[in-house]
């Protein structure tokens, strides 16, 4: 995998889609559903705090491996009412994000998005005690 970008780019990006998942938490009090509206931008936030204090350590292609493998783990949620599973939703958003900023190819992404976990196995996981429960 080619990365086009420097890690000084890569840093760079994320503290702007930080500053605007910031915005959106402002103003996440004037929408149809102001909680699960906070949860997602506190998601992307966070996923982008974490790609960067990753790509601070490591080379760019090595934060977008990364970046894959956080993507292979989220569980499906599409097709769930919009005010549902707001957390892994913004995650997955922030991903998506982060796939565009790199131009990361469509293949990769389409592949990486097929080895992903249903959401069944997550909602198994919680009725066992274990995993992430629903967010509203």
């Amino acid at each position: 995998m080619k990365s086009l970008m420097t890690t000084e780019q890569l840093l760079q990006g994320l503290k702007h889609y930080r500053r605007i998942a910031r915005q959106d938490l402002l103003r996440a009090p004037e929408t149809p559903y102001p909680d699960a509206f906070r949860t997602h931008a506190e998601a992307r936030r966070t996923v982008y705090g974490e790609l960067e204090a990753f790509a601070a350590q490591h080379a760019s292609e090595d934060v977008i491996e990364h970046a894959l493998s956080l993507y292979r783990s989220l569980p499906f949620s599409s097709g769930t009412p919009e005010n549902e599973y707001a957390e892994i939703k913004g995650r997955e958003n922030g991903l998506e994000n982060f796939f565009l900023m790199v131009a990361l190819d469509p293949r990769t992404r389409r592949e990486a998005r097929s080895q992903r976990p249903k959401l069944s196995a997550l909602i198994a996981g919680t009725a066992a005690g274990q995993g992430v429960s629903p967010e509203a």
